[in-house]
C-alpha cells in the first residue's frame, strides 16, 4: 500500500486527529493516530493487516502477541490471516504481563504486533516478556510507525514492518510549544484503562 492510501483511510474514518495530545510515551504531539477508528471497519482492518501478514509469511510464525489495548485487534487479524493463535498482554500494577491463562512455549516463534509505535516502549516490554517466557521473537509489525523508521527494539535486532512510516512531530512536555501557548494536552490512548 502507498502511504497516501493509508493516510486516506485514516482521514476518511476520522482516525487521524489534529490538536494537542499526550502520547502513551508521555511525549506531546499535534497529531494522534486513533487506530481503533480505522480497525472498527473489518474491511479496512483486513486490508491493513494483510500487509503485515504477507510480510510475516516465511518466518514460520507459531503465535502472535500484542499489547492491550491498541494491538489486540491488529494481532487478532494478523493471527487469523497467518492461521496461528493470538494472545495479548496487559498491564497489571504497572507491569506488562501475560494473563488469562496465555502461555508461550519454549522456543515458540512469536510475531509481536502493535497498532502505533512512537518510542516502542510497549513493544519492547512485550518482546522482553516473550523472551522471558522462552519464546523467540521472529518479527515486529505495526500499522503506523510514527518514528520515521528510527525506533529500535533491542530484544529483536531485525527490521520491523509498518504499513505506514512517518516522522511525527513530538515534544518533551516541558518544551512543548502547544503547552506554552496555553493549550492543554488530551490523552486519547488506552494506557491506564481499566
Amino acid at each position: 500500500m502507498h502511504a497516501q492510501d493509508v493516510l486516506s483511510i485514516f482521514k476518511q474514518t476520522g482516525a487521524l486527529l489534529e490538536g494537542h495530545f499526550q502520547l502513551t510515551s508521555g511525549l506531546h504531539s499535534n497529531q494522534y493516530f486513533q487506530c481503533a477508528k480505522v480497525l472498527q471497519y473489518p474491511d479496512h482492518c483486513a486490508t491493513l493487516c494483510t500487509v503485515l501478514a504477507t510480510d510475516a509469511r516465511g518466518r514460520s510464525v507459531q503465535a502472535v502477541v500484542a499489547p492491550a489495548l491498541g494491538g489486540i485487534v491488529v494481532g487478532q487479524e494478523v493471527g487469523r490471516q497467518l492461521g496461528v493463535r493470538t494472545m495479548f498482554t496487559e498491564r497489571k500494577d504497572g507491569t506488562m504481563q501475560l494473563r488469562r491463562g496465555f502461555e508461550i512455549g519454549h522456543g515458540e516463534r512469536v510475531l509481536v504486533c502493535e497498532d502505533v509505535v512512537t518510542t516502542g516502549g510497549s513493544v519492547n516490554e512485550v518482546i522482553d516478556l516473550v523472551r522471558q517466557a522462552g519464546g523467540e521473537v521472529v518479527g515486529v509489525s505495526c500499522i503506523v510507525d510514527r518514528s520515521g523508521g528510527t525506533v529500535t527494539f533491542p530484544g529483536y535486532p531485525g527490521k520491523h514492518t509498518a504499513v505506514l512510516t512517518m516522522t511525527a512531530v513530538t515534544y518533551q512536555p516541558d518544551q512543548c510549544p502547544l503547552c506554552a501557548a496555553g493549550s492543554a494536552a488530551v490523552k486519547p490512548g488506552s494506557r491506564g484503562s481499566k
